[in-house]
């Protein structure tokens, strides 16, 4: 993926305030002092209780949220801070077990990045989320089968009642009614969702899975985002004319590379 110069987004109040939780000072100062020359406003937490009353105080913007903390894992921070509204939340796992990496995704985490990582390529996700958690200035109105989402208002309801969905969730129900009727890959949904050209294809099956139990009246059995063997997934707003198939699997990749942070000896 070719990188792009930092272009950090303003609101009316600045630029984008990023809290960083973790417990590693390493960490948590070279991933807050990327962002800080990045051009955002950083607050950081090194536990949990930290954490939440740092976002009661000072909403932030996005959360990059470690999952292994001290009195309080990252998960139920997560629950949490997503109890009091879509903050877009960034999970670090230095774990490399597939489950604990999907049950970031699973309490509502909008991406994750594995340790050891690139500050860089956090940076970078960081700027994708928030980016994709601004509002629609353009396109209009979308529904079927019962859904309807607004875009600029970024407001999904099914059958009247307003669904609670992620950003990632919701941009991937946008899409699909954008193109009903059309098989698409992961990969593909990687690409045009999540905006990355590479990345763990769990992480759509995941989010498929969550999109699934808010729209579908069964979950169980889906028949608005079915599965398309040996392809990957297709909205079909009307009857299926076919078997309907569970979820696909996939291997995740493994983040890091040369320069990649969560060693202990790694420096800024």
């Amino acid at each position: 993926m070719q990188q792009q110069p930092y272009e950090p987004l303003r609101t009316e109040d600045g630029p984008p305030r990023i809290l960083v939780v973790d417990d590693d000072p390493t960490v948590a100062e070279v991933v807050a002092g990327y962002l800080d020359r990045a051009g955002y406003s950083v607050d950081r937490a090194d536990d949990g209780p930290a954490a939440l009353t740092r976002a009661a105080a000072h909403r932030p913007d996005l959360v990059v949220l470690d999952l292994m903390l001290p009195g309080m894992d990252g998960l139920e921070v997560c629950r949490r801070i997503r109890g009091q509204g879509p903050v877009p939340v960034i999970m670090l796992t230095a774990r490399g077990d597939e489950d604990d990496r999907i049950l970031g995704l699973e309490v509502g985490a909008d991406d994750y990045v594995t340790k050891p990582f690139s500050p860089r390529e956090l940076v970078l996700r960081v700027e994708s989320v928030l980016r994709r958690s601004r509002p629609a200035a353009t396109g209009g109105r979308l529904g079927a089968a019962g859904l309807t989402v607004e875009p600029a208002a970024r407001r999904a309801t099914k059958n009247g009642t307003e669904l609670a969905l992620t950003l990632r969730e919701f941009d991937l129900l946008s899409f699909f009614l954008r193109h009903p009727g059309r098989a698409f890959g992961r990969e593909d949904l990687m690409r045009e969702v999540w905006g990355w050209d590479f990345g763990d294809l769990s992480t759509v099956t995941v989010h498929v899975r969550r999109l699934r139990g808010k729209v579908e009246d069964d979950p169980a059995r889906p028949r608005l985002i079915q599965t398309v063997w040996g392809v990957g997934y297709r909205f079909e707003p009307g009857e299926p004319d076919g078997p309907v198939g569970p979820g696909e699997s996939g291997e995740p990749g493994e983040p890091g590379g040369p320069g990649a942070l969560g060693d202990r000896g790694d420096r800024p």
